[in-house]
């Protein structure tokens, strides 16, 4: 098995391996292959990895491509469940928060929440405030209390007064994502994991005798197959496994069909908008109710821009194409803003960026005849013929799922597999890479750095985050723009974390995508030079990237055609 201490697999290597134990009738079998690159998977092959279990995850996509980047970017209790009924996953999500909190400051960092309360409005103070006590009881803190009107006009000016009596005061989170996903993702490669992006899982393998799962038949999807192996583009290989761990999300039930006919993920989408932090300046979230529906939406700071979402939707369109925001969505959000912020009222024109994800929510009935935002946010294992499958739950308590999926495993492992598999073996410990100011002793410039910069950096990167200052020149250090990103972890990402397309590293190893405007095209010239050093990317190469990129982030990260046609005539 190849491993690397710093690196992700490989691809290349691990993708001719794979092809040469192939065609050599090779008898290798894994204890467990993940299918699904987000959050759920990365949590699961990290999990398998420290039992001790032999572990491949395969990602038909790039990593976090669905929705583990396209969330609302809150690690949180989840304040409606208590209103629900569902106090169980409150509690586990909001121990799980305070856990994250601890172990990856800079990369989950907390955040003050300013719920508006109006006259004659459901919750009201005192129902919010008791909802409030249980939350932080729950969380083991006390941080709520209530602003009166003067105090939430001072904090939110141009905050409509009408029938306005004040703010509920609580905290939660906000998290990069994606950036999650690859540092859980690294950990279990640091453990001896091993990760192929660009890989499908065609279909199934199984024993024609038993229909027992014995593995997956994959497809390369990288467009560069005949670079690594000088085979024919999209050749399949055959893999086998004693368990195959099916992470997809909202693709679950694909998947799952070929052994069972039941659909059980319902996906829905929620789309964001993202504005110049300069249009309205925000230290905190703004939590209101939309005034068509009654539904929360959050305006809030995030990653030097304010984001302003989401929406709840039903999403129809074909799962295999990105997910994009429709115009009824757009217009939601703005008029949540403008209704809120009259002073301040924004229009297409003032939009950065927008994102939508699709949530895989485990349906409550067969024909998703409940109201979308009234389901359940809780996961199911199903295990099937040692075909385990793990949907639906929240970004929040991606670990407590991997730990139940892993465990639904066990009966499926041969006899020596059990042996050196602990069914104790996980811990409370998200990261055992726990990075300290330590790392950056011997770094000669270190005095240059703010301290929340540097604890930032270590929380995306772990242990990596001094490489990631030693490896480069000091002017790739430099903060991009409002961002904080920098030219240093863009050379990282494009050498160490499987970057195959530039998209890869504009919209999930960095969000420099989402952040600056016009995708960030300003960045191509200085980008351009670091693909070419660390990847050989020549002129041809680079312009199909560019291409590439700008039909991506036009039709799935910016404002939908009819928007943009009538903001233009305006």
């Amino acid at each position: 098995m190849l491993k690397s201490q710093t690196s992700f697999t490989n691809r290349v290597d691990l993708l001719s391996q794979l092809t040469k134990n192939a065609n050599a009738d090779s008898e290798q079998k894994w204890d467990v292959i993940v299918v699904g690159g987000g959050i759920v998977g990365a949590g699961i092959l990290q999990e398998a990895t420290r039992r001790g279990l032999s572990a491949l995850l395969i990602e038909q996509q790039d990593f976090a491509w669905g929705t583990s980047s396209r969330s609302s970017k809150m690690v949180h209790g989840g304040l409606r469940y208590i209103a629900q009924g569902d106090v169980k996953l409150t509690k586990h999500s909001l121990q799980e928060r305070e856990l994250l909190l601890k172990q990856a400051p800079g990369l989950i960092n907390r955040m003050g929440y300013y719920f508006v309360v109006r006259k004659s409005q459901f919750p009201g103070r005192f129902i919010m405030g008791t909802l409030l006590s249980i939350y932080d009881w729950l969380a083991g803190i006390k941080d709520h209390k209530f602003l009166n009107l003067q105090e939430t006009i001072k904090k939110f000016p141009g905050l409509r007064t009408d029938k306005l009596k004040g703010t509920c005061y609580y905290t939660d989170t906000v998290v990069d994502d994606s950036r999650l996903v690859m540092r859980v993702l690294q950990e279990a490669v640091q453990a001896g994991a091993h990760v192929l992006n660009y890989t499908k899982a065609k279909t199934l393998l199984t024993d024609p005798n038993t229909a027992r799962v014995i593995g997956v038949i994959i497809e390369d999807t990288s467009q560069d197959l005949n670079d690594i192996t000088d085979s024919k583009s999209n050749e399949s290989l055959t893999l086998k496994s004693s368990v195959v761990i099916n992470a997809t999300g909202a693709w679950a039930d694909r998947l799952r069909n070929e052994v069972v006919n039941e659909q059980r993920v319902r996906p829905l989408r929620g789309s964001h908008l993202v504005i110049t932090e300069g249009t309205i300046c925000l230290d905190g979230a703004l939590t209101l109710l939309h005034p068509k529906d009654n539904r929360p939406v959050f305006i809030y700071p995030w990653e030097g821009v304010t984001v302003i979402g989401t929406t709840d939707l039903d999403h129809t369109e074909n799962l295999d194409n990105e997910a994009k925001i429709s115009q009824i969505e757009v217009d939601y959000l703005l008029e949540a803003f403008n209704q809120t912020f009259p002073d301040k009222e924004i229009s297409a024109q003032d939009i950065i960026s927008t994102w939508s994800g699709v949530r895989p929510v485990i349906a409550s009935d067969n024909n998703f005849s409940k109201n979308a935002s009234k389901e359940a946010r809780t996961h199911s294992i199903w295990a099937d013929n040692a075909l385990i499958t793990a949907s639906g739950g929240k970004l929040t308590t991606f670990r407590l799922t991997a730990i139940e999926a892993v465990n639904a495993a066990i009966p499926w492992l041969e006899p020596d597999q059990k042996n050196k598999y602990s069914q104790e073996g996980h811990n409370d410990d998200v990261f055992t890479n726990s990075p300290s100011e330590q790392l950056f002793l011997n770094h000669p410039n270190i005095h240059n750095y703010k301290k929340s910069w540097l604890q930032r950096l270590t929380g995306r990167y772990g242990n990596n985050a001094a490489l990631i200052l030693q490896q480069v020149n000091e002017k790739e250090n430099l903060i991009i723009g409002n961002t904080q990103f920098c030219f240093a972890e863009c050379r990282w990402a494009i050498k160490n974390e499987a970057v195959i397309h530039l998209d890869d590293l504009l919209l999930r190893r960095t969000r420099l995508g989402l952040l600056l405007k016009n995708g960030a095209e300003e960045l191509f010239p200085a980008l351009y030079c670091i693909f070419q050093q660390e990847l050989g990317w020549e002129e041809v190469k680079w312009q199909d990237e560019v291409m590439r990129y700008n039909e991506i982030w036009k039709e799935f990260y910016y404002l939908p055609k009819t928007t943009l046609m009538s903001s233009k005539q305006d």
